[in-house]
């Protein structure tokens, strides 16, 4: 039995999300299309931050972000260097550089697909003066 790819919504929501957290001057942004997993999420979005203050920051913005389409975590758990919004299909972990290369979660999880993210493309060609 085949699994479906994310939804259509999801995908909307990690879209948001990778923007609010660029906003934030959020780092290394990689989403994991999880599907094929037969886990409850069906993406994974990871962030970096240079510090607690900025993965507070990136992570309040995504919340205010997504709140504004009426989707609310359903837990936020944090830490001093790792912050996870639950909303789901998509669970978006915040940490700071520190964290992420120590728990790599982007290597527990690098035979899952990646998912193109539209902020990055546009931060990418706006610094390249396009």
């Amino acid at each position: 039995m085949g699994s479906m790819p994310p939804r259509k919504s999801t995908l909307e929501h990690t879209q948001i999300a990778a923007s609010a957290a660029i906003d934030k001057l959020g780092s290394d942004l990689l989403a994991m299309d999880l599907s094929e997993q037969m886990l409850l999420s069906e993406v994974f979005l990871l962030i970096s931050g240079g510090n607690e203050r900025q993965i507070d920051a990136i992570a309040d913005e995504v919340e205010r972000q997504l709140s504004l389409l009426g989707e609310k975590p359903t837990r936020r758990e944090s830490s001093e260097n790792w912050i996870l919004l639950d909303y789901q299909d998509l669970v978006v972990h915040v940490q700071t550089q520190q964290a992420r290369q120590y728990y790599s979660l982007d290597r527990l999880w690098n035979d899952c697909p990646s998912i193109k993210l539209d902020a990055i493309a546009a931060a990418d060609a706006f610094k390249a003066g396009k």
